[in-house]
């Protein structure tokens, strides 16, 4: 069935069941890779989006429930790293093995997006759904303060 998704702000036609999971439109028809596969549960986050300005997970969302919606992945949250969050990771130094960080991101900024100067229980609270495999849990809760005070700045 053709469809036409709002991807980082360009129309994408696309030709798919109507439950094909988001996920593997962005991946598999798109070629958006940056949003990855982790558990297909919504469990891990590693597949986390914004979808009209809301945290989602791409894993679980039918791809005909995005049709009219504004879908941002990882490649759409800025086109030169110039988010505060993605400046905050790269000077805190996040990442080890980085499968779970597009997730971490997308999960970080779109409660920054909420909230100008969360609480590390709000910060704990909205990065309950992400998991990182390495554990870099404590570089993770520095960076998304660092990225309230860069975007306050």
């Amino acid at each position: 069935m053709l469809f036409t998704l709002n991807v980082n702000g360009k129309s994408e036609k696309v030709d798919v069941e109507p439950e094909t999971p988001l996920l593997w439109v962005l991946r598999d028809t798109i070629g958006l890779t940056g949003t990855k596969y982790g558990c297909g549960i919504a469990r891990c986050g590693a597949c986390t989006i914004h979808v009209d300005g809301q945290v989602t997970k791409a894993c679980q969302l039918p791809a005909s429930a995005a049709v009219g919606k504004q879908i941002t992945t990882i490649e759409g949250l800025s086109s030169d790293s110039s988010h505060p969050v993605q400046q905050a990771w790269v000077e805190i130094g996040v990442p080890q093995c980085g499968y779970c960080q597009s997730g971490q991101i997308m999960a970080a900024a779109g409660l920054l997006a909420k909230r100008k100067n969360p609480t590390e229980a709000e910060i704990e609270a909205a990065m309950a759904d992400n998991l990182c495999r390495c554990g870099t849990y404590q570089r993770i809760l520095q960076a998304i303060r660092r990225a309230a005070q860069i975007a306050q700045a």
